[in-house]
């Protein structure tokens, strides 16, 4: 049971107190995961089979299942300094309103431009492309909060950067993609006739608005047919999850000056980097039977692949052209609806978190989409943050988890994580206040034709 500790509205650590590790929860892990494959071999991928496109520092993280504290280069924590550390805070406006006994606090990475964490590993990537001697990049995008990370982080370092952005968030957020295009990036409306992969898709689904496995694709094909060239991505892989460690580990050392730790941690759900940074020094620790904190995941019910998928060697994106990766999976070619939560709109799930999944460690739970806005609107009318549809997955969680608080007396420390803020969702907002908002929970049948989709590989 948490003792009573009266904890600030708003903690900071201070610049000297930032993190200078990442923390790897790999190490952890007994093993890692399960390899990436190969589909051509069928054999794990090695650094040579990564090379043509990711950073070779990025592949380097990205194998490494052994050292727990990975160091961030002082150029990165230099970069950080613009934004970082960021608040931990105390919600006491919400507990209030909700009439509970427990404790909610959250972890507010919107103070930035591109107002999320995405930041975090895009100013890490965008380093090591050039420290390699890079010319240029290419990423996706969903919601467009990691392509406007990354188009800030390229440049920083002066690289040019080509954004595939999910056709129906381009649609949905132009103002989002405006921002890109003012820090330089060129952004295109994915899928597009650009590249093969877009006209692929284009055939097979006809007046599509895209996902982000299209988006994915269209931006590897880019990355491997340019000179100089590499792809780099804001989530499901593991060098992008390390980066975001630095949340986390901010979260640990800010509780550590009280002398408490959350009884619970939240975080919503796409490809998994927000919440496998949030809580990865925590994993770590369970993980090593040190506490016996409970992890939730959230994901939007239209796109389930947690609480819904199978966990099962899928390729990464639509056009079959990446790595296969063992994880948590609706299938390749399931098609999401064009709901607002458009981060969180990816078939699959990051195989560090699917394996914890799998393996108990984590618990899932998933949301409609108005329900996800009640919450939001409610969290905004307390706490003043007007927060992303992304995040609102973790503030209903929250609130659910604190209703339950109420109804027992328990007098839980609840902690999520505040991803980033909403004002590039007014379309989405405006639907919400008008009444017009719909939600689309995909049926058994739905997701067969995404399942089919899914190769025959069981070697690991």
């Amino acid at each position: 049971m948490a003792q009573a500790i009266e904890i600030p509205y708003k903690t900071y650590l201070t610049e000297e107190e930032m993190p200078r590790y990442w923390y790897n929860v790999k190490a952890h892990m007994k093993g890692g995961h399960a390899p990436f494959i190969n589909p051509q071999t069928l054999k794990p991928c090695t650094k040579e089979d990564l090379r043509n496109v990711f950073c070779d520092e990025c592949i380097e993280q990205e194998l490494n299942d052994t050292e727990e504290l990975i160091e961030i280069p002082e150029e990165i924590r230099s970069f950080y300094r613009m934004f970082r550390p960021s608040p931990l805070v105390r919600a006491y406006f919400l507990e209030k309103e909700l009439g509970t006994p427990a404790e909610i606090y959250y972890k507010f990475e919107g103070n930035n431009t591109s107002g999320s964490h995405k930041l975090n590993s895009a100013a890490a990537q965008a380093y090591y492309a050039k420290k390699q001697g890079l010319k240029s990049i290419t990423t996706e995008t969903g919601a467009g909060q990691w392509g406007t990370a990354l188009s800030m982080a390229a440049a920083f370092y002066g690289l040019e950067l080509k954004v595939f952005m999910v056709k129906t968030s381009s649609e949905q957020k132009p103002h989002r993609r405006e921002v890109m295009r003012t820090y330089g990036a060129t952004v295109t409306p994915s899928p597009s006739d650009t590249t093969e992969a877009g006209r692929k898709i284009l055939r097979e689904f006809p007046g599509t608005g895209g996902s982000l496995g299209c988006a994915i694709s269209e931006a590897v094909e880019t990355a491997v047919k340019t000179d100089n060239c590499r792809y780099v991505l804001g989530s499901v892989l593991d060098h992008v999850l390390l980066h975001q460690s630095v949340i986390g580990q901010e979260c640990k050392a800010a509780f550590d000056k009280y002398g408490v730790e959350p009884n619970v941690i939240i975080g919503c759900c796409g490809g998994g980097s927000n919440f496998g940074g949030l809580i990865a020094p925590y994993m770590g620790e369970r993980l090593q039977g040190k506490n016996g904190i409970e992890f939730i995941g959230v994901e939007p019910a239209s796109c389930p692949s947690l609480t819904r998928g199978k966990f099962a060697y899928d390729y990464c994106d639509s056009a079959q052209i990446t790595p296969l990766a063992k994880m948590y999976t609706l299938g390749c070619g399931f098609m999401p609806s064009p709901n607002h939560a458009g981060g969180l709109r990816y078939h699959g799930m990051s195989p560090v978190i699917s394996r914890l999944y799998h393996d108990g460690f984590i618990k899932a739970v998933s949301a409609e989409q108005s329900k996800v806005f009640d919450a939001a609107v409610r969290f905004a009318k307390c706490e003043g943050i007007l927060p992303a549809p992304e995040s609102s997955h973790a503030i209903k969680a929250a609130i659910d988890e604190a209703e339950k608080c109420k109804k027992t007396g328990e007098k839980k420390r609840i902690l999520f994580g505040l991803t980033g803020t909403g004002y590039f969702d007014m379309s989405a907002y405006k639907q919400y206040n008008d009444g017009t908002m719909t939600d689309y929970v995909p049926t058994d049948e739905d997701l067969k034709k995404g399942f089919a989709s899914i190769p025959n590989v069981n070697i690991y």
